[in-house]
């Protein structure tokens, strides 16, 4: 969108901002697994859990997942009706991708409460994870494809963002970290009061709350949505490790001590509630971003990864707790996270708008 003088105009300006992801949501965007770079042994079984993922989401809301050509679609199909899923409410657009990490490519959709284009999507540019992967520059235009499908408008940024890299509290708050956001493999020339600025005109909100770094094995340079997860406009998640000689452990305590701080716009304090961390996973011995926190929220229903741990009831447990309107429900992802991803990487919402 653009003014009369041909300058961008910010999402906030025009009323947009971004909902929480608890908002009621009219689709979920996904990408199907096929990079077989990604999961060189593993393909097979994570595709497993993306059916897993799509059965268990198509009856609350409709699931967008993205093919790259038509046998993938008549596959991935008749896997899907052989589950009995609720296929009136799967699309299958053919929109080819690299990889599936929606979550950092895909739009990022904001609403407005007005009658007139009521949804909208910030465009931002996805550089691989500051330049780390250069094949995965490619999957940059996917946002613009799905918002052509859907005929909504876009806000096109010079600035590179991922989707996991921002948590809204759909009241006015945006959780970050400097660690991936101050990172001058994204946007070395921007001040932190300018990305504070960016994310204020384009998310709609009024607060950024900065958390320091991530988790070991993390190569999103410290995403927040392996760390902090807001659960209501109030409350937040905060992963914690219990060993002390764990390398996750002073990064975590520093990030919760910085959220126990933290004030909201009325001075009042954030509800911050410990999740555990699991024991350490490795892939041919690399450390993977195992974490609790890579949660989606649904329609009615949680999407949590668990890793085959010890740990894997307690996190259910709090996030039942936390979610007494929504089933939760554990997918394993010991495979999954072999890609330095989990279930919030992958998914994308599309809000209900109108």
């Amino acid at each position: 969108m653009k003014s009369a003088h041909g300058d961008n105009l910010a999402p906030s300006s025009l009323g947009y901002a971004m909902p929480a992801e608890w908002a009621p949501h009219r689709a979920t965007w996904l990408s199907w697994p096929h990079n077989r770079e990604t999961w060189p042994t593993q393909l097979e079984r994570v595709q497993e859990i993306w059916l897993q993922m799509i059965v268990a989401l198509a009856p609350h809301e409709r699931v967008c997942l993205l093919v790259n050509d038509a046998q993938t679609e008549n596959v991935v199909a008749a896997r899907l009706k052989a589950r009995d899923a609720v296929m009136r409410n799967i699309s299958l657009p053919r929109i080819a991708t690299v990889d599936v990490w929606m979550r950092d490519y895909g739009p990022t959709f904001v609403t407005r409460n007005v009658k007139e284009k009521p949804l909208a999507f910030n465009d931002w540019i996805f550089n691989g994870w500051g330049g780390k992967y250069e094949s995965y520059e490619q999957d940059d235009r996917v946002a613009k494809e799905i918002a052509a499908l859907l005929d909504v408008p876009g806000f096109p940024h010079p600035v590179i963002l991922e989707g996991g890299s921002i948590e809204v509290n759909g009241a006015g708050i945006c959780l970050t970290t400097s660690q991936c956001l101050l990172n001058k493999n994204r946007n070395p020339s921007m001040s932190q009061g300018e990305i504070e600025q960016f994310l204020k005109d384009t998310l709609g909100v009024n607060q950024v709350i900065w958390l320091d770094s991530g988790i070991a094995g993390d190569d999103t340079d410290g995403h927040i949505d392996d760390i902090a997860r807001f659960v209501s406009p109030t409350t937040v998640v905060c992963v914690r490790e219990a060993n002390a000689r764990d390398e996750n452990y002073a990064p975590l305590e520093e990030n919760f001590e910085r959220l126990m701080a933290a004030r909201d716009e009325s001075g009042e304090k954030l509800e911050v509630v410990s999740l555990p961390s699991p024991a350490p996973l490795r892939h041919q011995g690399t450390r993977l971003p195992a974490s609790y926190a890579n949660f989606y929220i649904a329609n009615e229903l949680v999407l949590a990864p668990v890793f085959g741990d010890p740990a894997d009831a307690g996190a259910l447990g709090v996030l039942q707790e936390l979610f007494p309107g929504r089933k939760v429900v554990g997918l394993q992802c010991a495979d999954v996270v072999a890609g330095l991803g989990a279930i919030h990487c992958v998914t994308q919402q599309e809000p209900r708008a109108g």
